[in-house]
């Protein structure tokens, strides 16, 4: 049989279209069916690369028995969390407040009126684990929905009444970024290091790309302590297999602390947020294979995530075959096999230890003995030379590997995500003077702009030419943040304009007057509480990146209406941040940031010279800060330019040069050497 889940276009509802169980999508036909008839809703969310999503439809929504059950007594609904993170995040707190963890897939049992009164993740279809059997638990509730309402009621008000109180937090009174909090942070995280295998945390272990950036924010203000760690962590995070050595990028975590056994599969999200963090890594250390990490990741999204027109694919599958992790699992042999120069064979065996019993159930997961500079150095050669060599054993594997059956692609496009990987992909053009890559970031940004910016309306999801769901905070904030950053680098005025267009919208939809931004529009419905989670999971919260791109906005824009909600939004959530930095680290990036000082680059050019100018648009000549910004445009200037640059002229019809703070500026400087030396003084 089929269902209604037929008509979606989420490759993970997809995937449950054929399932006994009458599955409805989230909307106004399965709410109104609960309240007629008088059923409580089975909610079930998951994604369509999560490992025990797949388990548990395979044991219970494929099960007729059980699904028969289901369909008399309950109204089943699916609901995709990368499409609806509003959803997710709302019922996940309630799951977590009910049981103490959360997890996919997610199960929860709501009342017509949809307020959450029991939940768990995934429920097998015999007891085991400690867990009842996923049907026991569905007769238990049926049974109680007929015989004890008023006890669901009282449970269901109790939690419903907890988010609400989880879900305000107002703006403080006289609001500033003190250093103090963002000194508290970062001793935290040296404190909690984990220095025998890097990282924060027990197994699993999830990569922290965010944690990693603040504390290169941090490196800017002379700590030398988290220099240390920020190399540290990226060595030990490529050694193992969470590293995908072969064909580039990252799997979502480590099942271990060691970082040797991944959970297989890749999220467009991680990817873009640890190759800008290696990047980043590589800016300050100067180490080539953090370079080639970051190169490396972002080849693979090019390879194996991007959409023709440009958009960015939102996940590869952990399974292939129905087996998890089968498509990246070696053995000796085969690894010998392919590998039959002798070079290659050589320097990749010192590199990998292979064991004939293999190192995770029989197989091999390549994990490197040592990192690549101390490998090199052993090996008396060059790192760029070591590289080289490795890399053409890597190729050789891949052409290998890509015959076997791959994991299945979740080819949606959505917003938040894809600008993440928009804005990796403009540094690193920028900084390691890539092409490809910057101009990836402009199909991206067209792409988006032109297919999920509909009638002034955005779209979170896009997929087959069809978008999805209204887009929510993160989406508006995140977009303008990728906006703002590629036109530094680019300096087309249309992502600037196109940046300011979505902020004027989001403060509009989604400003909460007590203080923050709701992550869903204000007028949003079918929703007990409107969710306003300031929290990362696992990206920057809707209302970190909306501080973000107000302050950022407003670094272009002299007396912009934005920058005091920026700064007590920052504000509000500055003491949280620094008690909790993993999980708010985003937010401690941005409040550095707006600590200052912020450093504001103007650059005016003849339109008829661009090799002149671009010997001033090079990373050697304006390097990496996290607390700069850049501006440049031709003369005569257009009329939708930043107000940094709208008040800037031309000396002697040359190149010319401000460097400002806080809009106060410098002398306009002509000469090249000149403008080096200044764009460093007394700016830490």
């Amino acid at each position: 049989m089929t269902n209604r889940l037929i008509h979606e276009t989420s490759p993970y509802l997809l995937q449950h279209a054929e399932n006994p169980v009458d599955w409805y999508p989230w909307g106004e036909e399965a709410l109104n069916k609960a309240k007629s008839e008088d059923k409580p809703i089975f909610l079930s969310i998951g994604y369509a690369a999560c490992h025990w999503c797949h388990v548990m439809e395979e044991e219970s929504f494929k099960d007729p028995l059980i699904a028969s059950f289901l369909n008399k007594h309950f109204v089943s609904i699916k609901v995709d969390r990368e499409e609806r993170p509003d959803l997710d995040n709302l019922y996940m707190s309630a799951v977590v407040s009910m049981t103490g963890q959360g997890g996919w897939p997610m199960s929860v049992f709501l009342t017509p009126t949809l307020q959450p009164f029991y939940g768990g993740t995934y429920f097998p279809p015999v007891p085991r684990y400690g867990m009842p059997s996923f049907i026991e638990v569905l007769q238990g509730i049926q049974r109680v929905w007929q015989t004890e309402r008023e006890s669901i009621h009282s449970i269901s008000e109790k939690i419903t009444q907890y988010l609400q109180e989880t879900n305000q937090w107002q703006a403080v009174n006289s609001p500033q970024i003190e250093n103090s909090w963002l000194d508290q942070a970062t001793q935290s995280l040296v404190q909690y290091y984990d220095r025998q295998n890097g990282g924060w945390g027990r197994a699993p272990k999830f990569p922290q790309p965010m944690v990693i950036d603040f504390l290169i924010h941090r490196y800017f203000r002379k700590n030398p302590q988290t220099f240390e760690i920020v190399q540290h962590v990226l060595d030990m995070m490529q050694k193992g297999g969470l590293w995908d050595a072969v064909g580039g990028g990252f799997h979502r975590y480590s099942t271990d602390s060691r970082w040797l056994v991944p959970h297989f599969e890749k999220m467009l999200y991680d990817n873009a947020l640890l190759a800008q963090a290696y990047l980043h890594g590589y800016l300050i250390t100067g180490n080539l294979t953090y370079r080639r990490t970051c190169e490396r990741t972002l080849e693979f999204i090019l390879r194996e995530m991007t959409h023709p027109q440009g958009g960015f694919y939102s996940s590869l599958d952990a399974d292939s075959d129905g087996e998890e992790g089968k498509f990246y699992l070696w053995s000796k042999s085969e690894i010998i096999a392919v590998l039959q120069e002798q070079p290659l064979r050589d320097i990749f065996i010192f590199t990998y230890p292979l064991p004939e019993e293999g190192n995770y159930e029989g197989k091999i997961i390549l994990q490197s003995r040592a990192s690549p500079v101390d490998i090199a150095q052993e090996l008396n050669i060059s790192a760029d030379e070591y590289l080289s060599l490795l890399e053409k054993a890597y190729e050789k594997l891949l052409i290998y590997r890509s015959t076997r059956p791959r994991p299945k692609t979740d080819d949606k496009i959505i917003v938040s995500w894809n600008a993440l990987a928009l804005r990796a992909f403009t540094e690193a053009g920028y900084f390691l003077q890539r092409a490809d890559f910057l101009q990836a970031a402009r199909n991206n940004a067209a792409f988006l702009l032109e297919n999920m910016l509909i009638n002034d309306t955005l779209y979170r999801t896009w997929r087959n030419g069809n978008c999805r769901t209204p887009a929510f905070l993160e989406d508006y904030a995140g977009l303008a943040v990728a906006m703002l950053v590629l036109y530094q680098f680019d300096g087309n005025p249309r992502w600037f304009t196109a940046a300011g267009k979505l902020i004027e919208y989001m403060v509009a939809e989604f400003r909460d007057p007590q203080g923050g931004f709701y992550d869903t529009p204000c007028t949003s419905t079918n929703l007990p509480v409107l969710p306003k989670y300031p929290q990362h999971n696992p990206i920057p919260s809707g209302n970190a990146l909306a501080a973000h791109a107000l302050i950022l906005y407003s670094a272009f824009e002299e007396n912009s209406p934005y920058f005091e909600t920026a700064v007590s939004l920052l504000a509000t959530l500055q003491q949280t941040a620094a008690e909790y930095p993993t999980a708010f680290a985003y937010w401690l990036q941005i409040q550095d940031f707006a600590a200052g000082p912020i450093q504001q680059i103007a650059l005016i050019y003849p339109p008829h010279s661009p090799t002149d100018y671009r010997k001033w648009l090079n990373p050697a000549t304006t390097p990496y800060h996290p607390r700069r910004i850049l501006a440049h445009t031709p003369t005569p200037a257009s009329s939708d330019l930043p107000a940094i640059l709208k008040t800037k002229s031309l000396l002697e019809n040359r190149v010319t040069a401000y460097i400002c703070q806080n809009f106060s500026c410098k002398q306009p400087l002509t000469d090249l050497d000149a403008y080096a030396r200044t764009i460093s003084e007394g700016f830490e």
